[in-house]
């Protein structure tokens, strides 16, 4: 399973693809030393639209053209020969790329909508941050995004 490490001109793609599952590390600093570490230590991909980078880490730098999201994760999808598992899909947490874990439904009563409560049985709860995801409306947005992004 490819690891990735986003810059920070692409943070919708990064988001993206801990929709599908990958492992992203969204990168925000300045320092590229910092992110060349990052990627070899963490055996990342750098997917970054600053051709710059690309000099220093040729071998593990995927350059993205484009600066439209579905254009974007087009184009990673296809260099990397990439396919999406549904399995994996919804297993990261995505504003901090925590791994998702089943939680109890009364566990998190306090901390979702009432009425998000009352017609959802089954939650996810970033081991990392916290956050709550449930199985709303997005899901089927999510999943006709990708059917018109990969077709």
């Amino acid at each position: 399973m490819f690891k990735f490490i986003v810059t920070k001109e692409l943070g919708k793609l990064a988001r993206w693809l801990r929709i599908l599952g990958f492992d992203t590390a969204y990168y925000t600093s300045e320092t590229q030393g910092t992110l060349i570490i990052k990627a070899l230590s963490e055996g990342r991909i750098v997917v970054t639209r600053c051709r710059r980078a690309s000099d220093s880490l040729d071998k593990i730098t995927l350059v993205i053209n484009s600066d439209k999201l579905k254009e974007q994760l087009r184009e990673v999808m296809k260099e990397l020969h990439l396919s999406v598992d549904e399995g994996k899909m919804f297993t990261r947490c995505t504003f901090c790329n925590g791994m998702l874990e089943r939680t109890d439904k009364d566990g998190v009563k306090e901390s979702i909508p009432e009425y998000v409560f009352k017609t959802h049985n089954e939650f996810m709860k970033c081991a990392s941050c916290g956050k709550i995801y449930w199985r709303g409306t997005h899901w089927g947005n999510i999943q006709d995004t990708l059917n018109k992004i990969l077709r």
